[in-house]
């Protein structure tokens, strides 16, 4: 019960300050199960990560599944999964009906703009952290180039980057 409670908590963090998009939920979903709790170590959260990439849905989703039934079983992945949604979905219901004031208010505007710079800091973080920690070769380098430019030049889409990295990977690792 307690590993329960834990995973609520952990994935209602994840799930109340996930503000910005999938990839700004990262830094936070490795705040807690790397760092906080230890329920997954920094080379298994970065395997999980290419993992969560080739199937579809959310990543924190995935996130929560794949941590709370690594942690317990399928009431581990029941209980991630509903701390993970309560907040964003209780907001969006609130923003829906107050969705004319929001747009009309400058102070809120304001905030929400603040909060895309700070996600894009906390996202600029995390890459650099575990490229400083895993890219120490390189033929991993050019792998992170080729994905790079993939998705910034060419516009791909990122399941076809993971899937061509994975092949570039086969070939030269």
């Amino acid at each position: 019960m307690v590993k329960l409670i834990a995973l609520f908590i952990s994935f209602l963090k994840v799930g109340s300050f996930s503000f910005g998009g999938a990839y700004s939920l990262l830094p936070l979903i490795e705040k807690e199960v790397v760092k906080n709790h230890q329920w997954l170590k920094p080379d298994e959260f970065l395997k999980v990560l290419g993992l969560v990439e080739v199937f579809p849905g959310a990543i924190s989703i995935k996130y929560a599944t794949y941590t709370g039934f690594k942690v317990s079983g399928v009431l581990g992945v029941i209980a991630a999964n509903l701390g993970n949604l309560v907040v964003p979905a209780t907001v969006i219901m609130l923003a829906v009906y107050f969705l004319d004031y929001f747009q009309k208010n400058e102070l809120v505007m304001k905030a929400f703009n603040g909060i895309k710079y700070a996600v894009i800091g906390m996202v600029a973080a995390l890459v650099y952290e575990y490229g400083a920690k895993n890219v120490a070769e390189l033929r991993g380098i050019l792998i992170i180039l080729i994905g790079f430019s993939l998705v910034f030049f060419f516009k791909l889409h990122p399941a076809y980057v993971v899937i061509i990295s994975a092949v570039i990977a086969i070939i030269i690792l």
